[in-house]
């Protein structure tokens, strides 16, 4: 599939998804996580600092071609993936935590994002350069806190309505979200068949250890130590594509950027499985 046509509808998945957390969870809800500022620090320590340091550490240890090493790195400036609260509900995670943190990420990327890619261009020899903040809330602001600001403004003025398109949304979601998966898959396993052994190992170690880091900085349940060990893997791949669309280097990184979506979906797999069953008992 061409890749302006899985874009598209990357950016489709990712409003619906959105619209369904605005309609579906309370403002109160959006903002728990503000209430807990033990948890907050914690988990903006385990997403924004320690991850990308991980990152920042593999690309300076290991020779990685510089069309891996920036595409680690951009997805490391590039947290809040919107597709967060949908793999933190497959591990069992807690939703209205999840959304919480992610809504926390999108509204402080204007900051993080061109602050660690900042970092980066000046410790590593990455190929993209540091971004402005007001391009990073403009991306930040359409696909993500649009839709859900939507979606809280149907709850307050048009609760029947909301009651009504709330469950099909879910679905709609749901349904855009296995296709998106599936074209993704068409690509992106032979992008990773032609991307290397240490490429793929850079990958896995750096999956291996967010869940990690996320699952012992979350808690104290269980359900908030898996949202936060998917949020530290999760990354934002809309955000990280138009970050390389604007350094012009997009068809380099594309590559290991869906690479690390499929890797870091098959390595999670059996953290999110037990997971999932010690939550439900």
């Amino acid at each position: 599939m061409d890749h302006p046509i899985l874009l598209l509808l990357v950016k489709t998945t990712i409003f619906t998804l959105m619209l369904a957390i605005g309609i579906n969870l309370s403002y109160q809800q959006l903002i728990s996580l503000w209430r807990r500022p033990g948890l907050l620090l914690r988990s903006l320590l385990a997403v924004v600092v320690l991850v990308p340091l991980v990152v920042l550490l593999l690309i300076r240890w290991l020779d990685l071609p510089p069309a891996v090493a920036t595409g680690l790195a951009v997805l490391a400036a590039a947290p809040g993936a919107p597709l967060t609260h949908k793999r933190s509900r497959m591990a069992g995670g807690s939703l209205p935590y999840s959304a919480s943190l992610q809504l926390t990420l999108a509204l402080l990327a204007v900051l993080i994002t061109p602050l660690t890619l900042a970092i980066f261009y000046a410790l590593t020899e990455i190929q993209t350069e540091s971004v402005r903040s007001l391009e990073v809330a403009r991306q930040v602001a359409l696909v993500q806190l649009l839709p859900v600001s939507l979606g809280l403004l149907v709850q307050r003025f048009g609760p029947k309505l909301a009651a009504m398109t709330g469950r099909p949304l879910n679905v709609i979601a749901n349904i855009l979200f296995l296709a998106l998966v599936i074209l993704a898959l068409i690509p992106g396993f032979r992008m990773i068949a032609h991307l290397g052994g240490l490429p793929i190992l850079a990958i896995v170690m750096t999956v291996a250890v967010s869940l990690i880091i996320g699952h012992f900085l979350g808690g104290p349940t269980h359900d908030e130590r898996s949202a936060l060990a998917v949020a530290s893997i999760a990354r934002n791949i809309g955000l990280a594509l138009f970050i390389t669309t604007l350094s012009g280097v997009e068809k380099e990184i594309i590559p290991t950027l869906l690479s690390y979506m499929i890797l870091g979906a098959i390595v999670a797999i059996p953290y999110s499985l037990w997971s999932k069953r010690r939550v439900a008992r």
